[in-house]
């Protein structure tokens, strides 16, 4: 009676050894960037059944082991994490990270490696509004960047940074707010008493964000 007892708890165990080793049973790829097109070195992948981790290559790649609805934790310094649920059909996971806003969390991202020491070497020209006094005087942030930001200037809503390439016929800046590439119509829903910082970056300090920096940066962080 104790032998079959032994047996039946061996068979129950090894029934559940088998379940888990089963519900692993795929591999997923993925990559991480961030703003869309720069890859992330380093970045931190967790699988949230198993604990495993993983860190992305010099491409921003990697590769996992997971069950069929796994999650995964994706994380690097100066970066928002970001979670991402896997169903069944998902073979490849292209994850895009958000910057957080702040020149820190741009040291954050070179010092841990995430992105290349080199493309630090950017010119910034930054504006904080507790230098600036009555910010209601301003229509809109168009207008508190005019005059402010050397061989900067702004046309029919555009922001130009002179001595910039020009991508594609367009001489427009990036703009990003908070973190998030944004456009003109973001620009003008923000009240400049909204405003913590702008920064402008210009040069090749400005490749950190594609070709869609190719005309410069402008970052701006709001009060939160």
């Amino acid at each position: 009676m104790k032998g079959l007892f032994i047996i039946q708890v061996l068979f129950v165990t090894g029934m559940y050894f088998t379940a888990n080793t089963y519900s692993q049973d795929r591999v997923v790829h993925g990559i991480v960037t961030t703003f869309d097109s720069i890859s992330l070195v380093n970045a931190q992948v967790k699988v949230m059944s198993s604990k495993l981790t993983v860190f992305t290559d010099t491409l921003g790649s990697f590769s996992v082991i997971c069950n069929s609805k796994d999650k995964l934790k994706v994380s690097a310094s100066g970066f928002y994490t970001q979670k991402v649920t896997l169903s069944d059909k998902i073979k490849f996971a292209a994850i895009n990270l958000k910057l957080k806003p702040g020149e820190k969390n741009f040291d954050h991202a070179i010092g841990y490696g995430h992105i290349s020491e080199k493309d630090k070497m950017y010119a910034v020209e930054s504006l904080h509004t507790e230098e600036m006094h009555e910010t209601h005087q301003y229509t809109d942030i168009y207008d508190m960047i005019k005059g402010r930001f050397a061989g900067v200037h702004v046309e029919n809503n555009e922001i130009i940074i002179r001595g910039t390439n020009t991508l594609m016929g367009s001489s427009s800046a990036l703009i990003v707010v908070d973190g998030v590439p944004s456009n003109s119509n973001t620009l003008r829903s923000i009240s400049p008493s909204q405003v913590k910082s702008i920064n402008v970056i210009k040069d090749g300090g400005a490749a950190i964000y594609g070709s869609r920096g190719a005309n410069g940066v402008v970052i701006i962080e709001t009060k939160k």
